[in-house]
């Protein structure tokens, strides 16, 4: 899953990206208001962290042109704005949840999973398309029956065909999904992951559709 990480603090900034990254997540970082939108309108993203307190444009502004866009990516906000006012007017303003600082790791990424299954259309916990059942929890999908632990590139890509099911995602696409911008792209990673996935799962598992990509089934 590929995240936009948007807050000024360095020390805050560094910390959530490399819980993130330990999470087996695509991170992308950026400093002010203008970069993030920049960074919305030319990468497509699973979810967005915006703290609002942010030099050149406040985040306040930033989450409002990004609704009135169009762009309905899940957007947590994170900040130390306290007031109930406050948080209204983030909600109204399109955020999807709202975090308040200092706050623990591991609610955020909870949260995180929260707004991308609701924007999928899923309230469970898990992800399922019918033949897979995939836990953003714990990392572990069951498929016949079998429930197994898949490592954290596996999750990744596995995470991004699952938020949307019967939808064909080219490798390029799915690079961005398990990698951000300062990481090298592994050569044939993708394919190598597709084929491990389908030694765990069943060679039906993952669908290839010649020259176009790759995706899972949609519940039928």
């Amino acid at each position: 899953m590929r995240v936009l990480v948007v807050e000024d603090d360095v020390m805050i900034g560094d910390a959530i990206e490399g819980a993130l990254r330990d999470a087996n997540y695509g991170v992308d970082w950026v400093r002010d208001g203008k970069m993030a939108l920049a960074s919305i309108e030319t990468q497509v993203y699973d979810v967005v962290l915006l703290d609002l307190g942010l030099p050149r444009k406040d985040g306040l502004e930033v989450l409002r042109v990004v609704r009135e866009s169009g762009n309905l990516v899940p957007l947590v906000v994170i900040t130390a704005r306290d007031s109930v006012e406050d948080r209204i007017r983030g909600l109204d303003s399109g955020a999807d949840d709202y975090v308040l600082k200092p706050f623990e790791m591991s609610e955020v990424l909870a949260r995180m999973r929260a707004v991308v299954r609701r924007r999928g259309g899923q309230a469970a916990p898990l992800m399922s398309n019918g033949m897979l059942s995939l836990d953003p929890a714990t990392h572990e999908v069951t498929a016949n029956g079998q429930t197994t632990r898949l490592s954290g590139r596996e999750f990744s890509l596995l995470q991004a065909l699952m938020i949307r099911p019967g939808a064909i995602l080219a490798r390029a696409e799915l690079e961005d999904r398990i990698y951000g911008w300062n990481e090298e792209v592994e050569s044939n990673a993708v394919e190598f992951l597709i084929y491990s996935l389908r030694k765990k799962l069943g060679s039906d598992a993952i669908k290839n559709v010649r020259g176009v990509g790759w995706m899972v089934q949609k519940e039928s």
